[in-house]
């Protein structure tokens, strides 16, 4: 069901950043594809069986790399599609996603008021609601990922051997998938949720082993700042993830600044938290070869400048 152009990323070990980390890194990265994040991996298997079961809209809430996937995905299957997102929502995915023919609909409010605005939206025009990491299409597509990890040389047959995984962490469709891919074909390589400190709900929430909400986020990773975890979605994660760590917010401008430095990739914050939760406890890796998933790469140039301090004219 899902297009090729989306399979198969690159996985490489970057060893020009391996001297500041003190340990072995390789990247799987998710952003050279038309949408720049893994996101289409899941909307390809919702959009494909819709156009296969006649229907004709469907809509989702979306910080915006979801509604970008879902748009692309939708529009090649004749869809329409229909994005609710916060008014604060970065202008260059808002931009991307109304570039795909999607209808973009903005509250005044957060990730979690556009879930309920969608949500009202498919019960009112009688069309299917995606809605990211509950449904497990889109925890399916991500899981081709852990695939693709699992079977991959050298990362997980060579010397060093992969041994940890690391996985931002927000909704949880990445983390659920992937991690059950890897525990259940390479048990022994741990999986390590990362998330910020602005935004902790679903690490608070595996932590305590109850849904934990909070009242507000605060961080500049827009792609994971949830308040309010999903139920269903946090028993799974918690049958994958060895554990979730917070990582704060200057880690995470420090590793975007490295992965330009380093390894000429730009990133939005949130494919950055692998190499921030390593910055934060180098003694914890040292020595060990791990794999991060950069998650994609929607960044507004202005606000990417102003914090890593670079343009990123030239990158890919």
């Amino acid at each position: 069901m899902i297009d090729p152009v989306f399979l198969d990323t690159p996985l490489y070990r970057c060893e020009a950043l391996e001297p500041a980390l003190g340990c072995a890194v390789s990247i799987k990265l998710e952003t050279a594809n038309p949408v720049r994040s893994f996101k289409a991996r899941g909307t390809e298997v919702v959009a494909s069986q819709l156009a296969e079961h006649g229907s004709r809209a469907v809509v989702c809430a979306s910080a915006g790399n979801l509604g970008q996937a879902l748009a692309w995905s939708g529009r090649g299957r004749g869809l329409d599609v229909t994005v609710v997102a916060s008014r604060f929502a970065p202008a260059a995915k808002l931009d991307r996603i109304r570039a795909l023919d999607a209808r973009v609909e903005l509250v005044d409010g957060d990730f979690d008021l556009a879930r309920e605005r969608a949500a009202a939206v498919a019960r009112h025009d009688g069309i299917r609601l995606v809605e990211d990491s509950l449904d497990l299409e889109t925890c399916e597509g991500a899981a081709t990922i852990g695939l693709e990890l699992v079977d991959a040389t050298p990362s997980f047959d060579s010397e060093p051997s992969c041994d940890a995984v690391l996985i931002a962490l927000g909704g949880g469709a990445l983390a659920t998938g992937v991690g059950h891919v890897v525990k259940a074909l390479a048990p022994d390589v741990e999986v390590i949720c990362v998330q910020p400190l602005g935004a902790p709900a679903m690490t608070l929430s595996w932590r305590g082993r109850r849904v934990v909400t909070t009242d507000s986020t605060n961080t500049i990773a827009d792609g994971v700042a949830g308040r309010r975890p999903i139920a269903a979605v946090l028993a799974d994660l918690l049958l994958v993830a060895d554990d979730a760590v917070l990582v704060q917010e200057a880690s995470i401008v420090a590793g975007m600044r490295m992965l330009l430095d380093h390894a000429g990739l730009v990133v939005e914050p949130s494919a950055a938290l692998g190499i921030a939760a390593i910055l934060e406890d180098r003694d914890r890796f040292a020595g060990r070869h791990v794999v991060t998933i950069v998650c994609g790469s929607n960044v507004d140039a202005d606000d990417y400048r102003r914090r890593v301090g670079a343009a990123p004219t030239h990158r890919s």
